[in-house]
């Protein structure tokens, strides 16, 4: 139902993650018994969880970890591990810098240019590892080093904005990606976002995507909200692309997984996305936070260094255990920040869901006092839900 804003101005209500619950039906099960594979492009994974492609979270030493874990772990061609050699010094400048001249410094540091040869090196680097090669690119990325990437023989490749589609107009002397024509001439799957209506979603789809990324603005780091006023609270968003997943599926038979990005930092985050119809999640700051992180504690987002508008800003996540004991556990936290594999087949076993789809389909119900209800001391002591 629209809700009237004002003479001559509707609106629709929409829910984050925080303002939703799952309800338990009538069968529980052993989370041992939950399966949570999925595939995107071919290649199946036992976590459906992604390691966001930005600078503080993902490099090649977290890529190859990532995926010997059973996840996938997406890195930034246009970032420091493109831009220089040894990027070590560059991400010590990043932690160090005072929070008034961080902008300044970013903006300074990714104005050196991208190296093709880098772009080769590290893919070539993750695969020589045994670990998947996911990587990510601006469709102005993409159209540049696109066939880098393709003869560096990398196994996914994002194609990430702030906002992606088909129906973009520039002016005559801009030259715009064709997302078909790309997506055809890939010799790897390509994964397609940032959306977060069911008309984009349909249309990504349609154009060829083996997979389609869902959110604007959620992340930790990211400032594009507050500065470009856009955005949709992620348990609608994801609720409708995951619409145009499966009418897509109907009209076509091809199953485009569709991922959370943003916006999720506890396991039962990730459960709650995957309940409102998500195959699999993209996280930045809970991976930031492990101790093999190229952040070491810090956090930072993919338009901050923007030298025109800066879309994001540089967090202190702080180090809490290792990249194992932030997916798979043993957890040592209270918070639901380790262990988030477990806590999503825990989650699983609690409603009685034996694999993704299955979890796909819980009951949902609109619950604003979820993560407050009862709490009071956790949150005056500051301990568990109430870090």
């Amino acid at each position: 139902m629209d809700i009237i804003i004002g003479r001559g101005k509707t609106a629709r209500r929409a829910y984050g993650i925080d303002e939703i619950a799952l309800v338990p039906g009538q069968r529980t099960l052993d989370p041992n018994l939950a399966d949570t594979r999925w595939s995107i492009g071919g290649i199946e994974r036992e976590i459906p969880i992604m390691a966001s492609a930005m600078d503080g979270v993902v490099d090649v030493q977290m890529a190859v970890i990532l995926s010997k874990l059973g996840a996938i772990g997406v890195i930034n061609l246009e970032g420091i591990q493109t831009r220089y050699a040894d990027p070590e010094p560059i991400l010590e400048k990043i932690r160090s810098v005072g929070k008034d001249e961080f902008v300044t410094l970013m903006q300074e540091l990714y104005a050196t240019s991208i190296q093709p040869e880098l772009i080769s090196q590290r893919i070539k680097e993750i695969k020589s590892q045994g670990g998947i090669a996911a990587v990510s690119l601006t469709p102005a990325g993409a159209m540049k080093y696109g066939k880098v990437v393709a003869d560096a023989g990398a196994d996914l490749f994002f194609v990430q904005a702030t906002v992606v589609s088909t129906a973009f107009l520039s002016s005559e002397s801009v030259p715009t990606l064709d997302l078909v024509q790309f997506c055809q001439s890939m010799p790897m799957p390509v994964i397609l976002g940032n959306c977060v209506t069911y008309e984009v979603a349909l249309n990504l789809m349609k154009a060829g995507a083996a997979g389609v990324l869902v959110g604007i603005g959620p992340g930790a780091a990211c400032t594009s909200r507050g500065v470009l006023g856009v955005g949709v609270p992620q348990a609608t968003a994801v609720a409708d692309c995951a619409a145009a997943r499966d009418d897509y599926y109907q009209q076509t038979g091809n199953y485009v997984p569709v991922i959370a990005d943003g916006g999720l930092i506890t396991g039962g985050d990730i459960c709650k996305c995957i309940a409102c119809g998500a195959d699999s999640v993209m996280i930045g700051s809970p991976v930031a936070r492990a101790v093999e992180a190229p952040g070491h504690g810090y956090h930072w987002g993919m338009a901050t260094p923007s030298p025109v508008l800066p879309r994001g800003t540089r967090i202190q996540v702080g180090t809490t255990g290792t990249i194992k004991q932030i997916m798979c556990g043993p957890a040592q936290l209270d918070d639901g920040t380790h262990n988030l594999l477990g806590a999503l087949k825990t989650s699983m076993g609690t409603l009685g869901a034996k694999d993704l789809k299955e979890m796909q389909q819980v009951e949902v119900v609109i619950a604003p006092s979820l993560l407050t209800e009862g709490k009071v001391y956790q949150k005056a002591q500051k301990l568990g839900m109430g870090k």
